[in-house]
């Protein structure tokens, strides 16, 4: 089957306007702030594709006390997040970064609907992800898109880019339909109804010319159709070469398309969204030490740091180059992409163990502090080196196993060929194929089981937390996320991933970038993933990244209109 034509954009031309946007993520939400405002933007993007890897992503986003929120019933405070953030990133991330994006989080996401057409909802339920913290939510401050209708992009819908998965048939699934679509063989009252739902929304959304899609797919082409309606052009296939300054004024920038150098003058200010530097594996290792010897991200494959480059030649400090989105997953098969793990770690009759057949975490933990966890042990040595999650055959009887392989499908073959699952009828035999020993296996195993029996993990506290309960699977009880493992086993090879690096530019509370003596760069701004991040090395909640793009890109975006202290 041949690939869909790719339309080719507007050509770069020698050009000056109000605003440059480099990077067409979140950064699109920043164009849409500075248009608001009379200004006039131009979006440049490295890659063939609009949206970065914001439509790769589940779309997301964590943005206390927003409109959406209110609207859907919730309780939330600026007060009570401050109280949280407090708690969570304490003196981690200074101070004035996170206050400003609790001031003017609400206006930003209130901007976006007005300008996008998307409709957002309260993911009600998705706990934030260290909730028993004082101003901490069980019910959650997670916001997402419905379902959007991607035809709106028209001729541009070719240049939009596509999402990690592809569902067999037309199927719009929001996170909250995820959380169901888990335990549909468990709970099929509640999850089929919602299932149906999206299959009749895609199927007949197709019979009438609509395209439904959802999570970072519906979010970013919301974006994209936005962009395209206020007339904001944006050049495809056009690298950042570097900016161009006045004396110590960033002016615009010097970009490249298909071969052709052009430069891109800004008076108001370049706004670098250009995403972290996740696929340049040199840069990882300096930064990170030899952990990162491959390359297990899901970010866009644009993001190489060229922005985080670019601010430095222009004499940007950096923070928090060590971090990232972490993201356990399961091994890839030779060259394909890795699959996430995010419900299945927190359903029950399953458990993640090292190379010494031990347990050593809450499998149920949030992603970041599971990958913090894991990459803090190899580098003191201490490991884990590798790490398989192990399950019976209950458990693959009943969940959805990396989003796309169903209940009593078995594993698939190319999997078990590759060596990254496999297959024992008993603990020892199942040692035998992973490489771990068979004694501490089977002891692991008899403690997780006698623990799991009373409900209570008393090694690692899974299933105390309202996140890790979230993906439980609430027909297990007293705990929906502890059950001993009976009978023959499976395992599959489990590694570290990412959504994105989450350190770069030192930036301030106006999204500025900043040097080592604390002066800001003016005329430069950096949002998302190629400023540092806001909350440090810790995630409040599921979304604080693409919320971060959204927020600071509105910031930046009043901050060069002069509109800032107004808002």
């Amino acid at each position: 089957m041949n690939s869909p034509q790719i339309a080719p954009g507007p050509q770069a031309h020698d050009v000056e306007v109000d605003v440059l946007v480099v990077g067409s993520g979140t950064g699109m939400a920043a164009a849409l702030a500075a248009h608001e405002k009379g200004l006039t933007c131009l979006i440049v993007e490295k890659t063939e594709y609009v949206g970065g890897s914001t439509a790769r992503s589940g779309g997301a986003f964590w943005v206390p006390a927003n409109s959406t929120l209110a609207r859907d019933g919730a309780t939330d405070t600026t007060e009570r997040a401050e109280s949280y953030l407090e708690a969570v990133v304490r003196d981690v991330a200074p101070a004035e970064r996170w206050h400003a994006y609790l001031d003017h989080g609400r206006a930003a996401i209130d901007m976006v609907e007005r300008t996008t057409g998307l409709e957002f909802f309260w993911a009600k339920g998705y706990s934030d992800y260290h909730p028993e913290n004082p101003g901490g939510s069980a019910v959650g401050r997670t916001c997402e898109s419905k379902p959007y209708d991607a035809s709106a992009l028209g001729e541009e819908r070719s240049r939009f880019r596509p999402g990690l998965m592809e569902a067999p048939v037309p199927m719009p699934v929001t996170g909250a339909d995820y959380k169901w679509m888990n335990l549909v063989a468990r709970k099929p009252m509640s999850a089929l109804p919602r299932i149906g739902k999206r299959v009749a929304q895609g199927i007949g959304g197709k019979a009438v010319g609509r395209e439904y899609v959802a999570g970072g797919q519906a979010i970013a082409a919301g974006l994209f159709a936005g962009v395209t309606e206020a007339g904001i052009p944006v050049w495809t296939r056009t690298s950042l070469v570097s900016l161009t300054r006045d004396a110590e004024r960033v002016t615009g920038a010097t970009v490249e398309q298909d071969g052709r150098t052009v430069t891109v003058t800004a008076r108001r200010g370049v706004i670098l969204a250009t995403g972290g530097f996740e696929h340049n594996v040199p840069l990882r290792r300096e930064h990170g030490g030899a952990i990162y010897d491959q390359d297990y991200s899901l970010g866009s494959e644009g993001n190489t740091g060229d922005g985080i480059f670019a601010g430095q030649d222009a004499g940007a400090d950096l923070a928090f180059m060590d971090q990232a989105w972490w993201f356990p997953a399961i091994a890839p098969v030779g060259d394909g992409p890795v699959q996430v793990l995010l419900a299945e770690r927190s359903l029950p009759g399953s458990l993640i163990v090292n190379e010494r057949g031990e347990r050593f975490i809450n499998e149920s933990t949030d992603y970041m502090t599971f990958g913090q966890t894991v990459l803090a042990g190899r580098t003191s040595g201490e490991g884990p080196r590798d790490m398989w999650m192990v399950f019976d055959q209950r458990y693959r009887d009943s969940y959805v196993l990396a989003g796309a392989v169903f209940p009593r499908q078995g594993l698939p073959q190319e999997w078990l060929d590759a060596g990254i699952a496999h297959r024992g009828d008993n603990p020892r035999a199942l040692a035998d194929a992973i490489g771990v020993p068979g004694d501490a296996l089977l002891s692991t195993l008899r403690r997780f089981n006698a623990l799991a029996a009373n409900g209570n993990d008393e090694d690692f506290h899974r299933g105390a937390s309202a996140y890790d309960r979230y993906y439980g699977d609430p027909t297990q009880t007293p705990n929906p996320c502890l059950r001993p493992l009976r009978g023959g086993l499976y395992a599959v090879k489990v590694v570290v991933s990412d959504l994105g690096t989450c350190g770069g530019l030192k930036a301030d509370e106006r999204a500025r970038v900043l040097r080592p003596d604390g002066s800001a760069i003016e005329g430069l701004y950096a949002i998302g993933n190629t400023a540092g991040n806001a909350f440090g090395d810790r995630y409040p909640g599921a979304g604080a990244t693409i919320g971060q793009g959204l927020v600071f890109g509105y910031i930046a975006a009043l901050d060069a209109a002069g509109a800032l202290e107004s808002s």
